[in-house]
């Protein structure tokens, strides 16, 4: 979509299909405007007449565009005349010419399978659109950039679903629920979102599906039943796991202490990353690469949600991830260590964890706390795990780690001489020598081993 308030560029104001006597495309003959004009008299215009006449004025005193020519020549159209397409220009030698298609060149198959998914077919320009949502070209060209949708001119490409998806986002600002600001937010972070879920789909869902089952028979011939079956199962699964995951995000929100707490909160922020990834683009294949960072994807989404932590993204080899609490956080980062060092197609494997203030945007994590454990990432040592000194605190205070071995000693001395269950600590913390840290200065951190092997 592309900011173009003029419509189609003639200076016309095109109306959106479906209004009784109206049509799509701009009319730029200037002797048929005025043809129109009469009653539909007149001679025809010659092809060097066509384009420089200024457009007839509309009755409620605003200029022209296509609509009212049209609307009078529909009118005035003689008797027996056959009836052309709206968008046809009449040339002197009879000859009807018509404005290129904007679907012209396009795979039929791939206009039948969007109109299948979009359940309409193509009706509006963008300025139409924003026309008929009752929103202004520059707001309805932000929403769609921030959706990730590609500027189109003034092709006749969008459905009355774009219409309304226009018109619900603008009626979000005007009732006051969300600012403008906000409602390009949601476009945008709506739009990253689903935009790589469709990616997935198609590259490593329907492209193995839609493989002819039967020698002899077409691609064509199987994707669009294939498609027509699993859309609406798809759209259900979506719209289930969205509510679940808008359920538990809410309730992590009105469990904050604060309302600065809402969007500036602690957690503990961990990276896995995988060691030598960028020798191994050199030497595999890259269907193997492919299935191996899937594996790893994989592997670490199922981990980071089995023991409540949030996967917040993926990066080929890395995984950034975060939970409320530092013993979560901590299990997360072993239990990766300890999966992919016992599968002998992975990599090793290093991760960092950072305990602190965290800014949360569009499901993504920033600030300091983040960049330090992206830092602890790149100095630790192989199949091992670093953690800053805040993260090592919380890990204390919560009881899972000692401060010191010696501490562990004189606390289990002490409950053994008065007939009680020594302290069990889940992990062990080995403080390490002091470096400095790209834009961080000085650090100290902290080797996190399990206590208890057992576990």
């Amino acid at each position: 979509m592309t900011v173009d308030d003029t419509g189609s560029g003639t200076g016309a104001h095109p109306a959106p299909d479906g209004e009784p006597g109206r049509t799509a495309g701009p009319v730029t003959d200037a002797t048929s405007a005025r043809a129109a004009a009469d009653g539909g008299t007149g001679p025809r215009a010659r092809p060097q007449d066509r384009t420089d006449a200024a457009p007839a004025p509309r009755g409620d005193g605003h200029p022209g565009g296509p609509a009212d020519l049209t609307d009078t020549r529909a009118e005035a159209r003689p008797e027996g005349r056959p009836e052309l397409r709206s968008d046809a220009r009449h040339e002197a030698n009879g000859r009807v010419d018509t404005p290129a298609d904007p679907d012209a060149g396009e795979d039929p198959l791939a206009l039948r399978l969007e109109g299948l998914i979009l359940g309409a077919e193509r009706r509006y320009t963008p300025f139409q659109a924003a026309r008929s949502a009752g929103v202004s070209m520059e707001l309805a060209s932000r929403f769609w950039r921030a959706m990730g949708f590609a500027d189109i001119g003034q092709a006749k490409a969008l459905t009355e679903a774009d219409v309304l998806a226009l018109r619900r986002l603008a009626g979000l600002v005007e009732a006051g629920l969300l600012s403008e600001a906000m409602a390009v937010q949601v476009a945008r972070s709506t739009g990253q979102t689903t935009a790589r879920l469709a990616e997935w789909q198609i590259d490593s869902f329907l492209e193995g599906l839609t493989e002819p089952p039967e020698p002899g028979m077409t691609r064509t011939e199987v994707t669009y039943p294939l498609i027509e079956l699993l859309l609406p199962e798809l759209e259900e699964f979506l719209v289930y796991v969205w509510r679940r995951q808008l359920a538990a995000a809410t309730g992590r929100v009105v469990q904050a202490g604060d309302d600065e707490e809402m969007v500036d909160r602690r957690l503990a922020v961990g990276f896995a990353d995988l060691v030598g990834f960028t020798r191994l683009t050199r030497r595999m294949e890259e269907e193997e690469l492919g299935e191996l960072v899937e594996a790893f994807e994989t592997t670490a989404a199922d981990l980071v949600a089995a023991h409540g932590g949030r996967l917040i993204k993926t990066l080929g080899d890395e995984v950034l991830y975060s939970a409320d609490d530092a013993g979560i956080a901590a299990e997360i980062a072993l239990r990766l260590i300890e999966t992919m060092a016992n599968d002998e197609t992975m990599p090793e494997l290093r991760v960092g964890i950072a305990f602190g203030t965290v800014t949360t945007r569009m499901g993504d994590v920033f600030g300091t706390t983040v960049n330090l454990a992206s830092r602890l990432t790149s100095i630790a040592p192989r199949d091992a795990v670093l953690v800053d000194g805040a993260f090592a605190e919380e890990l204390t205070r919560t009881g899972d780690a000692p401060a010191s071995e010696a501490e562990a000693a004189e606390a289990a001395a002490a409950a053994e001489k008065e007939g009680e269950e020594p302290p069990s600590y889940r992990f062990a913390l080995q403080p390490m020598w002091q470096r400095p840290v790209r834009g961080l200065g000085v650090i100290e951190p902290w080797l996190l081993a399990r206590r208890d092997t057992g576990a």
